[in-house]
């Protein structure tokens, strides 16, 4: 049993938050724990939520999968907003658990998936054609996403309860239209880690399409994902690179960024979600992948220090 209370004799400590479901991680969070071993740093999983956890016991706490908060968002935000030492910081959570933030970002020239938004108790009338794709402004994983074909009068129907069933359990719905693009092309996910002189590209990977059809409300925790290596392009970089130019705050305090693009109605990449919270990695999909994680806990660490 992990005590939490007393730290490791001469060696930095690490929590790997995580949540009950993935107490002891995900498979591939786990491939950090080596190379961060090999650097003499220890690092335990922590559930978030456990009450026991003495968190200024550690000398750094990182967010990895805390993927139950969704439905308690606020618990979680005050949680992080107590945590000393925690990386991404609690005001990056705040802001990055509420995809509203994509507002903010197409606002400052950063090309994002246009989105519409209905608040709870509010009425909603589904366009009447096209492809669109309904999902709460807090969410993980796709958990309640939904692809409608808007010409189908079931799926209008259906689209109008799930906007609905959102807004009865006071969640805000975003409304985006589908882009047919990631059919062929998937979506695109760039990683970077902190280094020497800030965030640096580590590497990318392809998520197949994952929407085929209306959500009913009876998806588990995550939908599963197809994951392959991805080299990424000169164009997808350059909008990363834009996105996190605009962070709030910028982007130095900032241990890991993961940036998901998918192709626009004309083929140059666009931002579907800017992941600063609780991302998967996939340190598994490119060689040295959990070594550039377990250095830049070891900058952190470092920073922290000094």
């Amino acid at each position: 049993m992990t005590d939490h209370h007393q730290p490791a004799r001469g060696k930095p400590r690490v929590a790997l938050v995580t949540c009950t479901e993935f107490a002891e991680l995900e498979a591939d969070d786990r491939l950090v724990i080596a190379p961060l071993a090999a650097r003499d740093i220890a690092a335990e999983p922590v559930v978030w939520d456990d009450p026991a956890v003495d968190w200024a016991g550690y000398d750094l706490v990182v967010l990895r999968s805390p993927w139950d908060y969704m439905s308690r968002r606020d618990d979680f935000v005050a949680w992080a907003a107590g945590v000393p030492r925690l990386v991404n910081p609690a005001d990056v959570v705040r802001w990055n658990t509420d995809k509203r933030y994509l507002d903010e970002l197409r606002a400052a020239g950063v090309p994002t998936v246009p989105t519409g938004w209905v608040l709870p108790g509010e009425s909603w009338q589904p366009p009447a054609d096209g492809e669109y794709v309904i999902k709460p402004s807090i969410s993980a994983g796709s958990q309640d996403t939904g692809r409608y074909d808007m010409a189908d009068p079931e799926h209008r129907e259906l689209a109008v309860a799930h906007v609905r069933r959102l807004g009865d359990a006071g969640r805000i719905a975003m409304i985006q239209p589908y882009l047919s693009a990631v059919d062929a092309a998937g979506e695109t996910a760039l990683l970077y880690f902190a280094g020497p002189q800030g965030l640096a590209f580590s590497h990318a990977i392809r998520k197949g399409p994952m929407l085929s059809g209306p959500d009913l409300g009876t998806e588990g925790l995550y939908k599963p994902e197809e994951i392959s290596p991805r080299t990424a392009t000169a164009d997808q970089l350059a909008v990363a690179e834009r996105t996190l130019a605009v962070v709030p705050g910028g982007t130095d305090r900032l241990l890991y960024a993961r940036v998901d693009l998918i192709p626009g109605p004309d083929g140059t990449p666009v931002l579907v979600e800017l992941e600063l919270t609780e991302p998967s990695l996939f340190l598994g999909y490119a060689p040295g992948t959990p070594d550039r994680l377990a250095e830049a806990i070891h900058t952190h660490l470092t920073h922290a220090a000094t």
